[in-house]
């Protein structure tokens, strides 16, 4: 594909002279016989190497900071396993709400991007996602992109610098040689460093070398496995299907289909586990690897088709296979830090701190379905972790960010962090650090502490990057100097009964925002089918800000009648911390608990159940001496389930106070940190007063998007195209009552108004006009000069 064309005001910087274009278009004319590939050479700010989730974030953020951007992809479309290529649902921290990793969405350009997947794409069409991603990066007008370009080598300044890279375009026969002062390697294969000569890790390192519980004894080769899957289609009618001679025809061979048994329809990266090639080398015997996957896939469809197992085959076509493996491991680099197991179970702070992961640590047999194993095993932490800045750039490299799954981490922390969510929270951090360093003049390795790290998280935190324990603490953010007041507050005195029972098949509880002090009396509804009791306990979180019910308060057993009647917590119990409490009704298949309707920012019903895509029982039973902790699932389900409990709080819990708009968090940590109006209010508005007047050019508010609920790109679906909890319709006043911004039909999480003019006033006034469905919410406020 041929560089983006040129803007108004920015000239491609790779736009080909008169005499190359003449070339470009007549090639077999007598001038251009006999020449070699036409060469374009270009000068950028940053360039990044990669177009996956994680280059593609890299390199929107880097733009948006104003750098001149060079996006480098070696594939005709964006997004690596989550093209249409591959077709892998994208997914991080969420975990398909699997997990104890409440409200755990990542955020910034990766939320804005799968925010509008959902609303363009709830169905999951993957197609349709590649044209989310090409958008995204074609409207950034910094972003020079260059697709079907593969690198194929650097040079290097003073041993320790890389000066350029040279790529080629098979599409049109061209060269292109790009140089700038910082390059970023997002190549998943790690193309960039490897030909750099940075130094990196295959295989699995020793136990002794990090004291990994889950290391092998000895360090060795083995890697996990690629995958590719298929798309069947009814068509209506019945279809015969004659398989290629290269077919895989002794489907004994595939020894873990004891415990992933086929389906004739299940499709897409629901096959996830026909994976192979763990065992090799997955960068230099790649195409090997697709051919066994080939056999695989071609042997497992003629089996479904033709072994008279599966009737219901008989009017599926095999619409799709893919020709690109999704590829899990290869190369891994060094950086100045490397993330190991302990910073994923033991959630270790750091103060480089830049983003967060919450996957479990999921590695796989290496023979893939040849194994006799399990297809994975998951190990889930108690909650997020960060990832820390000094494990995103090369410790030897001088001028080289690292992105995505080659990132610095050892190969069991590398389980984690490799999904591709996840990798793109973290090449966010690189697209800002590389900003930062150009206005600096530093390398990457120098801005990674003091008041150098602090700027780059504040810069992220602005543009809604969410850190763990990282508070936003923006001295250029006059809001926090405002008095902060709303037209209403939401006050929890209850949750109305709706007509529907939920029967105790597993325990129950509701996760509610407690202030530090005296715990309130809550009381829920139940229904016993007959005389029998109910234990309930109220449990807390060993670690504040996690959501791993692993501390027990208090507990009592009550004698139920058989019938309706009210069940009260009513522990004496003292909070020196305000921290979010599970309200446990345990489990008793002879109780039903009412539930309600009502679905309000911060508030959540969870079961203690596991979810078969990433566990297999509601408790953890982690090896001996693994290192990995013991602990209980605790669960919210997808809308339109997961209804909150009908409960009745005394006294009221007043948690969604207007002044938590300006307390430096936004998403639910310790407490929802959110102002919530009332739903009586009809038109509900936010106020920022100042003792003087203030001039502001810039104002961004951030909404709820439900950050606890799983956006997977493919595949799978959603219930809605905008989550309930989200203002559609929103008005910015100034102090005379004039309309300074309105948005009518909203469905993102962060807006950011830039106003034509700064805008002298000592008010500012947000009147929310319509939600999505939910009282009016606001997580964040910002105003800046």
């Amino acid at each position: 594909m041929t560089p983006s064309p040129p803007t108004a005001t920015q000239p491609s910087p790779l736009e080909p002279d008169s005499r190359s274009l003449a070339l470009l278009r007549d090639p077999g004319s007598d001038s251009a016989k006999g020449r070699p590939p036409l060469c374009v050479k270009s000068q950028h700010d940053f360039v990044v190497v990669g177009g996956g989730l994680a280059g593609v974030c890299a390199a929107v953020q880097a733009s948006r900071a104003g750098l001149q951007v060079a996006l480098i992809q070696d594939r005709p479309v964006l997004g690596g396993n989550a093209s249409s290529e591959v077709r892998l649902w994208a997914l991080g921290a969420t975990s398909h709400l699997g997990n104890n990793n409440r409200w755990a969405r990542e955020g910034g350009v990766i939320d804005e991007i799968m925010t509008e997947n959902l609303w363009r794409n709830r169905e999951g069409n993957p197609v349709i996602f590649d044209t989310v991603l090409l958008e995204k990066v074609t409207a950034e007008p910094n972003i020079t992109l260059l697709l079907n370009t593969q690198v194929l080598e650097c040079e290097k300044s003073a041993g320790d610098r890389i000066s350029k890279v040279r790529g080629f375009c098979s599409q049109n026969s061209t060269c292109y040689v790009l140089s700038a002062p910082l390059f970023c390697d997002a190549s998943g294969d790690g193309i960039l460093g490897f030909t750099a000569g940075a130094p990196f890790r295959i295989g699995q390192e020793a136990r002794t070398e990090f004291a990994e519980g889950m290391a092998p004894e000895k360090e060795n080769r083995d890697l996990l496995g690629d995958s590719i899957f298929f798309y069947s289609k009814e068509v209506g009618h019945p279809v015969r299907f004659v398989p290629p001679a290269f077919a895989l025809k002794d489907l004994s061979k595939i020894r873990n289909r004891q415990t992933r048994p086929f389906h004739a329809r299940t499709i897409g990266s629901q096959l996830w586990w026909i994976e192979y090639g763990g065992h090799l080398d997955t960068v230099h015997e790649a195409e090997t690897i697709k051919w066994e996957l080939w056999r695989i896939v071609y042997g497992v469809w003629n089996h479904i088709k033709n072994s008279g197992e599966y009737p219901d085959a008989a009017n599926l076509t095999l619409e799709w296979i893919g020709t690109v493996p999704g590829k899990r491991e290869s190369r891994r680099f060094e950086g100045d830090y490397m993330m190991i197991q302990q910073d994923i179970v033991e959630q270790r702070t750091h103060q480089d701190a830049v983003a967060f992961g919450g996957w479990a640590i999921d590695h796989h047999p290496t023979e893939g379905v040849y194994s006799e194993q399990a297809p994975c095993v998951q190990w889930h932490a108690k909650g997020v972790y960060q990832i820390p800045y000094r494990a995103l750039y090369s410790r030897s490299i001088r001028n080289l960010f690292l992105a995505g799954r080659c990132i610095s981490a050892s190969h069991i922390a590398f389980g984690s962090t490799r999904v591709m969510v996840t990798c793109a929270h973290t090449a966010q951090a690189v697209g800002e650090a590389a900003a930062l360093c150009l206005a600096m003049k530093l390398d990457p390795a120098g801005i990674a502490s003091g008041e150098t790290i602090r700027a780059l998280q504040t810069r992220l935190q602005r543009k809604g990057q969410y850190i763990p324990d990282v508070p936003r603490r923006d001295d250029a953010d006059l809001a926090r100097t405002a008095t902060i007041t709303a037209s209403s507050e939401y006050i929890l005195a209850n949750l109305p009964i709706d007509h529907l029972w939920q029967r105790l098949e597993n325990s129950v509880a509701m996760l509610i925002p407690v202030a530090a002090g005296t715990v309130p009396k809550i009381t829920f509804y139940v229904q016993a089918d007959a005389a029998t009791s109910l234990q309930i306990e109220l449990r807390a979180s060993l670690r504040l800000g996690n959501y791993t019910p692993d501390k027990t308060l208090g507990q009592k057993t009550i004698a139920l009648a058989a019938g309706e009647q009210e069940v009260a917590f009513d522990f004496t119990v003292k909070l020196d911390h305000s921290q979010y409490l599970f309200f446990c009704l345990m489990a008793n298949s002879a109780v039903s608990v009412r539930t309600s309707e009502s679905r309000v920012t911060g508030l959540l019903s969870v079961t203690n159940k596991f979810n078969p895509a990433v566990a297999t029982t509601s408790t953890q039973e982690p090896p001996a001496n693994s290192g990995i902790d013991r602990f209980e699932f605790w669960c919210p389900e997808r809308r339109p389930g997961g209804r909150n409990l009908a409960l009745r709080c005394e006294p009221a819990l007043k948690v969604f106070s207007p002044k938590q708009v300006a307390n430096g968090w936004s998403r639910p940590t310790t407490q929802t940190n959110a102002w919530v109006a009332a739903p009586t209010d009809a038109l509900p508005t936010l106020s920022l007063t100042w003792a003087q007047p203030q001039s502001i050019h810039e104002v961004c508010i951030a909404f709820d998007p439900d950050w606890d609920h799983p956006l997977e790109t493919v595949l799978m679906g959603h219930p809605e195209d905008v989550v309930p909890f989200c203002v559609r319709h929103f008005r910015l006043r100034n102090g005379d009552d004039a309309v300074l911004h309105e948005v009518t039909d909203n469905h993102q999480t962060l807006a950011v108004i830039h106003l034509p003019q700064p805008v002298t006033t000592q008010q500012l006034t947000l009147e929310i006009v319509a939600t999505h469905g939910t009282p009016a919410a606001i997580f964040e406020v910002m105003c800046f000069s």
